[in-house]
């Protein structure tokens, strides 16, 4: 598999080619904005590999610990961690999971400090009128956080399956090289049981007393 370092140098060199392709498509500086830094985000702090104790692990500073329950439930490499789509989009739930709870603990504190009522009654329908008003730049950053990830599964795929062609040529592709072989069972003629170890010592004794 590629090193961090590798996935990071992927991140930084498509940098400007992502860029430019949103520039061409959506004719918006905005939108174009958004997609590059969903990319660089999700390259570099939201990757797949923050099921390891990984680069972008470590780039969470002090508030790395929020992925420690992450890493002990997902698998690396499985399904919900380097999945398409599936895959950013629990660790964008579990992020946002994160940033609830942490608003709960802050947004009382402040607000009991600056010494105003807490609107809790309004708070939800703020969040969600604001979500709609937002909706295409949040489709805009998901994308380009999906587009960051897909960089990282792609560079994993190319060095799995160039591995498999230099061993097996392009049959690789399709075997199932790398699946974990059950190990074969041991003979017994190799290797006798302690019960035949054991009887065979009282034979010899009994042939040495008939002679």
């Amino acid at each position: 598999m590629p090193s961090g370092q590798i996935h990071d140098r992927i991140t930084l060199w498509s940098l400007p080619v992502v860029t430019a392709l949103t520039l061409a498509i959506t004719r918006n500086s905005d939108l174009t904005l958004i997609v590059a830094g969903g990319f660089f985000f999700s390259g570099l702090m939201l990757s797949p590999d923050l099921d390891l104790r990984s680069r972008p692990f470590k780039r969470w500073g002090w508030l790395r610990w929020i992925w420690i329950p992450y890493q002990k439930v997902m698998r690396h490499r499985s399904v919900f961690s380097h999945g398409m789509l599936v895959g950013t989009t629990l660790r964008v739930l579990y992020l946002l999971s994160w940033v609830i709870l942490l608003a709960l603990f802050i947004v009382p504190v402040v607000h009991w400090l600056g010494e105003e009522p807490v609107p809790w009654q309004e708070f939800a329908p703020r969040v969600v009128r604001s979500l709609f008003s937002y909706q295409v730049h949040l489709i805009a950053l998901f994308i380009g956080l999906e587009l960051g990830a897909s960089s990282h599964y792609l560079a994993d795929w190319s060095s799995s399956a160039y591995k498999r062609w230099q061993k097996m040529g392009v049959k690789g592709w399709f075997s199932g090289v790398g699946k974990p072989q059950k190990p074969k069972r041991k003979s017994s003629t190799r290797h006798p049981s302690r019960r035949s170890r054991k009887k065979q010592p009282q034979k010899s004794r009994g042939n040495r007393k008939k002679r």
